[in-house]
């Protein structure tokens, strides 16, 4: 991951502390934590800097240490927020809780080999067991978003709930247990993770994720984040990445719009409503709420002569 080298070993090569500092002032060096240097230019987002930050602190650690929960999250790249990266997260198999260090957290929590991997030389929690250690610390949509990935990223949906139902008698596993029973693997982003959360929070209808819009004749029209099929209802999430990450080769983002607007008209022309949302309707949920709840009104008429499947 990074070339990590500690000051100890920095200075048995004759270099004296000045020189280390005209090399971290260059640009040369970077400083994740006291003691540690990292051979590497630093990351262009707060991600690359939590991994150099995790890569920094296990060479400074006893071989017992496990990275985990947030720390673990980055390094399976799983979605994370930047509130939450300013210090490396840490797993030590003991009962009697944690402590907090600059620029570390260390749980004590019990772990079982069973439950470790190794990513990039660092021995680090598998998805399953990550996911569960962020059910129990996080916030549910977060927690969603986070085993919504993991299950994208390929960890079986009975591992997951296995690995819930060991904890038995943790704190925070009621919770851990509720994100085992609504995460999705077709949800594609954190909001669409967020947005199915809130749904569940506001009492809304279930809807279904990724619902593919056909014509009278069942040829293919759209697939849209969220379906409300007996609703007549599409709803669409637009994150900030909407029209830039998601461009197809040679595609402007004047044209992805353009091309997003004529197939919400055809999905409109067809009977459906179409609802679409951002990061700040969900978090005011009300003026949200009553736009889809207008479209379920609307679109409970025009349900039974949509073409559904």
């Amino acid at each position: 991951m990074y070339e990590i080298r500690l000051h100890h070993e920095l200075a048995a090569q004759g270099f004296a502390p000045s020189e280390l500092a005209r090399l971290v002032r260059s640009g040369e060096l970077t400083r994740p934590r006291r003691g540690a240097y990292a051979l590497s230019p630093p990351g262009a987002d707060d991600g690359a800097a939590h991994r150099r930050l995790v890569a920094a602190t296990m060479r400074q650690l006893c071989d017992e240490a496990v990275a985990s929960h947030v720390s673990a999250a980055v390094l399976h790249g799983l979605p994370t927020w930047t509130d939450q990266l300013d210090r490396a997260h840490v797993t030590r198999d003991r009962s009697g809780g944690g402590k907090h260090l600059h620029n570390l957290q260390v749980h004590g929590v019990p772990l079982a080999e069973s439950e470790v991997t190794t990513l990039d030389g660092i021995r680090v929690t598998n998805l399953a067991r990550t996911v569960l250690d962020l059910a129990c610390a996080w916030s549910l949509e977060r927690s969603v978003a986070a085993a919504d990935a993991a299950l994208r990223a390929g960890l079986p949906a009975g591992e997951l709930l296995n690995t819930i139902e060991a904890a038995v008698g943790r704190r925070g596993v009621v919770r851990a247990r509720c994100v085992g029973e609504i995460a999705d693997r077709r949800s594609e982003s954190p909001g669409e993770s967020f947005s199915r959360v809130r749904f569940w929070r506001w009492g809304l209808p279930t809807p279904t994720p990724q619902y593919v819009v056909v014509d009278a004749a069942g040829r293919f029209v759209a697939r849209g984040d969220f379906g409300w099929p007996e609703l007549g209802t599409i709803g669409e999430f637009d994150g900030d990445s909407k029209y830039g990450v998601l461009l197809k080769p040679g595609q402007t983002v004047q044209m992805a719009v353009l091309e997003e607007k004529r197939r919400e008209e055809r999905m409109r022309e067809l009977g459906w409503q179409v609802v679409r949302w951002t990061w700040s309707d969900l978090a005011h949920g009300t003026e949200l709420v009553d736009r889809l709840e207008a479209a379920f009104r609307r679109g409970r008429t025009a349900a039974p002569h949509l073409r559904i499947r």
